[in-house]
């Protein structure tokens, strides 16, 4: 599994979580949303140390990292965040 993230994405983040550099960014699984990967679930974010990575990028002064525990979720897939100026949050696109 492969994490990429777009420096605007990263920034969008760091402004609405009030993050600063060197801060560590965890992507989770969580019950309810919709998903093109899982069928009544979806990806959570929060501020975490990691433990067991399975896959991490960093941008921005930030470290993104997915747990090794959580990697069934995205089934082969590969994570890509970007956004878009004027947009309400990041995107996220699952490719294989």
């Amino acid at each position: 599994m492969h994490i990429s993230i777009s420096n605007d994405a990263a920034n969008w983040y760091k402004r609405e979580m009030l993050l600063n550099e060197g801060d560590q960014i965890r992507f989770f699984v969580q019950y309810g949303g919709c998903s093109t990967v899982q069928k009544g679930l979806s990806l959570g974010i929060r501020k975490d140390l990691p433990q067991h990575m399975a896959a991490s990028t960093q941008a921005e002064g930030l470290t993104f990292f997915v747990e090794a525990d959580d990697e069934w979720y995205f089934d082969g897939h590969n994570l890509s965040i970007t956004y878009t100026q004027g947009e309400e949050e990041p995107t996220f696109h699952y490719e294989k």
